[in-house]
């Protein structure tokens, strides 16, 4: 098979790396790709919010499957396009896709299949939403209702953080995905990711896991896309896995079929888990990233097997062999990330760190210059490593983080402390 996979971040070289493994991938193309994927796979220029140059591509290069990465193209209507074309697609329509570049929707979503997840209200301008806040008093949390590149979400700890995160919302500090607002109750407890692929009929879950979404040691600082990970998660057990598909996931997807708008691609449930049981914080329509790193280090090959199962209608006679491993990696970031940071820094010792044992170094923000690999964007690498335990895995993967030379760089010292301590 040609096979196409869509985007140019740390979890398309994930997805990269894991499909060019199976034996049914005969080519590898990636559009547009980065420094790490073009080691693995042809690398195209695209703009890949296009859905008329993504077709042309497509069938220029006799592809077969398409991998859609990202979430604005999903939301975009890229898969309705790409199957209207008649090209076996990976990925949720764009009706579909509003389960993430909606959260007033998702709210609705849940309200209606019964879902457990925070109280809600959705504004459309600040003072009624100021109000609110007052009224509801803090802390609390305020989510910019559409897609916001993962930056649209304020946990108000005081009432002067909330009114401060509703005024820059609706002031425009986070563009079009600010228009309207949502604010929810505050849900204490311990985070964590599960991905499930799916057909729209059949669900088939992955293994749990865990990211850091806060820049610095201790869950300190900003909110980022995300600093590190690592799969299993100890909180998400067999019995909350299936608690979870139970009350959350199938009764999703049985009312976005009742909707019309079927769900098939994979749909990554954010979760707050307190006491043993489990509520919903949001939906992405997408592979989380870093999750993903750890989840393809696991899966290896056998991944391509599932995602076709997904498009083709077929998951109901999937499954996957889920190796006794531990998976984790550790995001290296430009300094001054997730703020303004520098780019075009030179970065060496890439190689070392991927002769280790068990290690892949996942491009995120990298490009050439010459023969020389630089930093390009805010979330740059993501070193990743995979042991028996997840004390290898972590101690792996930081002894090749000390064999990267970048100076400009920075990473978080404790991924895995809620795991290990």
């Amino acid at each position: 098979m040609n096979i196409l996979i869509l985007g140019s971040g740390g979890r398309e070289h994930a997805l990269a790396w894991a499909i060019g493994q199976n034996p049914k991938c005969d080519r590898l193309i990636c559009a547009p790709g980065n420094a790490g994927i073009a080691e693995v796979a042809d690398c195209l220029p695209l703009d890949i919010m296009d859905a008329d140059a993504v077709v042309a591509l497509a069938r220029a290069e006799a592809v077969d499957f398409v991998v859609i990465g990202p979430e604005a193209p999903l939301a975009a209507g890229l898969a309705d396009a790409l199957r209207g074309a008649g090209i076996l697609t990976f990925g949720p329509s764009a009706a579909a896709a509003q389960l993430e570049s909606s959260k007033s929707f998702t709210k609705e979503v849940c309200d209606a299949s019964g879902a457990p997840t925070a109280a809600w209200a959705r504004f459309e301008s600040a003072a009624p939403a100021l109000a609110y806040v007052r009224k509801q008093g803090a802390p609390i949390v305020i989510k910019a209702d559409g897609l916001a590149a993962g930056k649209g979400v304020v946990v108000a700890m005081t009432l002067a953080e909330a009114e401060a995160a509703v005024e820059e919302m609706f002031a425009g500090g986070f563009g079009e995905a600010g228009a309207s607002v949502v604010i929810e109750d505050f849900m204490d407890g311990e985070e964590a990711s599960l991905f499930v692929l799916t057909d729209g009929r059949d669900v088939l879950a992955l293994a749990g896991a865990q990211d850091h979404k806060r820049a610095y040691d201790g869950d300190e600082g900003p909110n980022t896309g995300g600093m590190g990970a690592y799969s299993p998660a100890p909180v998400l057990d067999d019995a909350l896995i299936e608690q979870c598909l139970n009350t959350i996931i199938r009764p999703t997807i049985a009312e976005m079929a009742r909707r019309g708008a079927p769900f098939q691609g994979v749909l990554f449930a954010g979760l707050m888990i307190k006491n043993g049981v489990a509520r919903l914080i949001e939906y992405n329509v997408r592979f989380g990233d870093p999750e993903c790193q750890v989840l393809m280090a696991r899966l290896g090959g056998q991944i391509l097997d599932v995602l076709l199962a997904c498009a083709e209608g077929a998951l109901g006679q999937a499954q996957l062999n889920w190796a006794d491993d531990h998976a984790v990696t550790v995001v290296m970031a430009a300094r001054g990330y997730p703020g303004a940071y520098r780019k075009g820094e030179v970065i060496g010792g890439l190689d070392a760190a991927n002769a280790l044992p068990g290690v892949q170094v996942f491009h995120a923000g990298t490009a050439r210059d010459g023969g020389r690999v630089v930093a390009s964007g805010g979330r740059v690498l993501n070193v990743t490593a995979r042991a028996d335990s997840l004390q290898a895995a972590r101690d792996r993967a930081y002894e090749a983080v000390a064999l990267i030379d970048w100076p400009g760089g920075f990473y978080r010292s404790d991924i895995c402390h809620r795991a290990l301590g």
